[in-house]
């Protein structure tokens, strides 16, 4: 028998970008963990597609996360669904490399509404009926991002360094009411996405090189922290953000 203070079954979990990457892990280990799961995405078949890997009683909601009326419809749907929200990760998130000087308004834009604005819509929405019954728990995808950038990804670095401080000022505003907020940061992670930097070759032993663990990180290395932060281990724990990055945030 697992302790009794990382017990969440039962729990209802939603997990927005779900549909691939980080996110299909999250909710994959959550589900695991005894939690009825809800994948968010945009693309309908693409999250029917995620949900039918996981097995046949995930659930789907598909909203846009940059879209206010999208986000309040589909937050009310799922809870008159499926239930009350126990948990929220709010994992969507994209990037766009270009160096700075180039970056074009509309990138610029896309990056701070996926990334942030997304996490803030989605955010307030559960939090509105969390904290009406004085419980919930919020995990931020943030990234080793929110403390260091590369050239080429500072916009998303702005978005990833705001949702780290989006995450300390929901911590201070509903931790009163009973939502625990926080934050875990990934590293860099081997996924679709990251694919062709794993397989640069200079890129890639630059990562093993400068990471203490020696290798890239894999989605399920990600999985302990969101169980820790959305379980009750975790009920005095606010405002943290947990970097899961082979020790790279920590050396120089």
């Amino acid at each position: 028998m697992g302790h009794p203070l990382f017990d969440i079954g039962g729990r209802t979990a939603l997990v927005t970008g779900a549909s691939r990457g980080i996110g299909l892990a999250l909710a994959r280990g959550l589900r695991e963990a005894g939690c009825t799961v809800v994948l968010n995405g945009r693309d309908r078949d693409r999250l029917d597609e995620a949900a039918a890997r996981l097995g046949d009683d995930v659930r789907t909601a598909a909203f846009d996360v940059t879209d206010g009326a999208s986000v309040e419809a589909g937050i009310a749907d799922v809870e008159e669904r499926i239930g009350p929200l126990d948990i929220l990760v709010n994992n969507a998130g994209m990037q766009l490399r270009a160096p700075l000087l180039e970056f074009a308004d509309a990138d610029w834009h896309r990056v701070l509404d996926t990334n942030l604005t997304g996490a803030f819509l989605v955010g307030r929405a559960a939090a509105r009926r969390m904290t009406e019954r004085g419980h919930g728990k919020i995990v931020n995808i943030c990234s080793l991002q929110s403390e260091v950038v590369r050239p080429g990804i500072a916009p998303y670095a702005a978005a990833k360094g705001a949702l780290k401080m989006l995450t300390k000022g929901m911590c201070a505003e509903w931790g009163p009411l009973g939502v625990q907020v926080n934050g875990l940061g990934p590293g860099y992670i081997e996924t679709e996405l990251t694919r062709p930097l794993v397989e640069d070759e200079e890129f890639g032993a630059w990562v093993r090189g400068r990471t203490p663990a020696g290798r890239w990180g894999r989605t399920e290395d990600l999985v302990g922290g969101v169980l820790f932060l959305a379980s009750p281990a975790a009920d005095f724990v606010g405002g943290q953000i947990l970097y899961v990055d082979g020790g790279m945030t920590s050396v120089l």
